[in-house]
């Protein structure tokens, strides 16, 4: 079923938003105005917005380093973003987490996590605290295709069909872990690793936010009804290196592959030129909504380049072994 105009012009809206942002970011990093590194999740908005559009706001997720368009999906405020990778006191983890912490308990965003795969715990753990307290939550797992390496997925996999718990693991395949290509680090099929488990896996064109949505609403719906868990492998593709400073990608990647896939497979475009084909938008309205998020986002960057540093005598707060 095609979701309504609204919802369509909204995941539209949300995907624009991911992108506008990331672009700041970079230049942020270029200016060397943002401490660290950051890893931009351009090319791949359909997957975060696609599968946030299918879940409420008391619903959870788990994120990536990969982690911005998680966030921004489920809802939080690009100022607070851009203030927490700044170090500022405003930000979501008062300037400590950085672009690869950012939590949001308030929309459900239990965290970012720097470790591959580390996040697959936090995840059914709360998808059994959701079914322990009947509370009809669904939690959603992103992780990259890097992590099909760590034995820790595998084992919080096995628990959650096990345990029928209402927890959706999300396989962002972007190609790449890091400088290599999955298919040198990931033997066999990897929808065959979910089947194992008796686990509902499908894949979906990680580049179609419509079909990303479907699929997700299908297994979300399936996983509140106490039906367990399912794997969504979403074929998608990041344009940018493996983090801002990763620029000379030629060694590892061809450019004509990044040309094919941001010419011909960009999520934005392809939801875009659908909208105008089906009638639902016209270019006007596309236009404003453009001109709306890059006075939003230009303004979120100014506050949180003016907003102040925590007290340095704050470090210790908020910090826990």
């Amino acid at each position: 079923m095609t979701p309504p105009t609204d919802k369509l012009i909204q995941m539209y809206r949300q995907m624009l938003a991911i992108r506008l942002f990331e672009e700041r970011v970079n230049d942020l990093y270029t200016r060397a105005l943002m401490p660290g590194l950051a890893h931009l999740y351009i090319g791949e908005e359909a997957v975060a917005v696609g599968i946030c559009a299918a879940l409420t706001n008391e619903d959870y997720i788990t994120s990536t380093h990969r982690g911005h368009g998680h966030c921004l999906a489920k809802g939080a405020s690009p100022r607070l973003m851009f203030a927490e990778l700044l170090g500022k006191e405003a930000g979501y983890c008062k300037g400590k987490g950085g672009s690869m912490h950012i939590a949001d308990p308030a929309t459900g965003n239990l965290g970012a996590n720097a470790i591959v795969g580390g996040s697959a715990g936090i995840a059914t753990g709360a998808a059994f605290s959701a079914k322990y307290l009947k509370n009809n939550r669904v939690v959603v797992c992103f992780f990259g295709e890097g992590a099909l390496g760590q034995g820790l997925l595998y084992e919080e996999m096995n628990l959650a069909q096990l345990w029928k718990l209402p927890v959706i693991f999300a396989c962002e395949n972007n190609m790449y872990n890091e400088y290599t290509h999955f298919s040198e680090t990931t033997a066999g099929d990897i929808l065959g690793r979910p089947a194992a488990f008796g686990i509902a896996a499908e894949a979906v064109d990680g580049q179609d936010v419509r079909a990303v949505h479907a699929a997700a609403t299908t297994y979300v719906e399936r996983a509140r009804r106490g039906e367990g868990p399912a794997f969504l492998l979403l074929n998608t593709y990041r344009y940018r290196g493996h983090h801002v400073g990763d620029i000379a990608r030629e060694y590892y990647r061809p450019k004509q592959e990044e040309q094919h896939w941001s010419s011909t497979r960009d999520p934005i475009m392809l939801m875009s030129s659908w909208l105008l084909e089906q009638k639902h938008a016209d270019q006007a309205t596309l236009e404003a909504i453009q001109a709306e998020l890059t006075s939003e986002m230009d303004a979120a960057v100014d506050f949180a380049v003016n907003s102040p540093y925590p007290d340095p005598d704050k470090v210790g707060q908020d910090v826990y072994a």
